[in-house]
Parts: C-alpha cells; sequence; structure tokens
C-alpha cells in the first residue's frame, strides 16, 4: 500500500471550497490536460455518499475506465471517495477541509495499492509515483487560479 499527503491553504471560504469540491463538473478543471479527463456519468448536482462516477483517462495513450464512489460524505468537513474499477488495486482518497485564517486548509489522503506485486511497486518507483505527484501538483496550482489570494 501506498500513501500520498498534500495540504494546502486554499483562499475562499469553507462554504465555497466545499461547494467547488461537491461538484463532480469541476474534476475536470483540476485535471491535467494530458490525461484526457472525460465524465462518462456522474449524479447532476452536489455530490452525497453512495454516488458513483464514471470516467475515462489516458494513460500512456490509452483510454482507460474509471469508477469511483463516495463512499463517505461529512457535510462541509470532508468525504472519501474509493475505486469501484479502475487502475488500481485499491484507491481510497479522503478530502478534509477546515477554516484557517486566510482562507480553507484543504487535506488529502491517497491510500492505493497497485496490480502486479513486484512489477507494481517498480512501476511505481519509475512512473507512478511520480504521475500523481504531477497530478496533485498541477490540481494545487489549478486551485490557486480559481481562488486566487484576495479574490
Amino acid at each position: 500500500m501506498f500513501v500520498l499527503e498534500r495540504r494546502s491553504i486554499v483562499h475562499a471560504s469553507l462554504p465555497e471550497v466545499f461547494a467547488f469540491f461537491s461538484d463532480p463538473r469541476n474534476l475536470a478543471r483540476l485535471t491535467p490536460p494530458s490525461l484526457r479527463f472525460r465524465i462518462v456519468e456522474a449524479p447532476p448536482g452536489t455530490l452525497r455518499a453512495g454516488d458513483r462516477i464514471r470516467y475515462t483517462i489516458r494513460l500512456l495513450g490509452l483510454p482507460v475506465g474509471w469508477t469511483t464512489r463516495i463512499a463517505t460524505w461529512d457535510e462541509g468537513r470532508g468525504f472519501s471517495d474509493v475505486q469501484e474499477k479502475g487502475p488500481y488495486r485499491s484507491w481510497r482518497h479522503g478530502h478534509a477541509f477546515r477554516a484557517v485564517p486566510g482562507g480553507v486548509e484543504m487535506s488529502d489522503r491517497v491510500e492505493y495499492a497497485l496490480p502486479g506485486r513486484a512489477l507494481g511497486r517498480i512501476a511505481h518507483a519509475l512512473w507512478i509515483r511520480r504521475q500523481l505527484r504531477a497530478i496533485f501538483d498541477f490540481r494545487e496550482k489549478a486551485i490557486g487560479e480559481i481562488f486566487p489570494p484576495g479574490g
């Protein structure tokens, strides 16, 4: 099992930030264009526990289907999604939000495992760890543009 953790400050109010992350249509804005993220199916409006999102991304130029389910939901505080079908052996992404001076502290914790034990570890060391960090770097930059300081 691998873990990726990130914390950042979002320059907006807690209700604004939580509403933004509660809308699955905003996922594309937070995903690097190179992944060619496309939602196939998502609930209309705000997410809730039990909702499923089906989407496709491109990895190494190949289309990959992915289905996640909102496993937990704590209105205004956080939620988690788990992979039901996709490229990982397992994937759980926790999102937590709390008001702090200057905005909202947003914390992410992704726990994931890869298929193919030895090959999965090699792929992680050579490519996947770096790719996930780049995706979260892009996401942090995009959030800073969507919610600029003083905006």
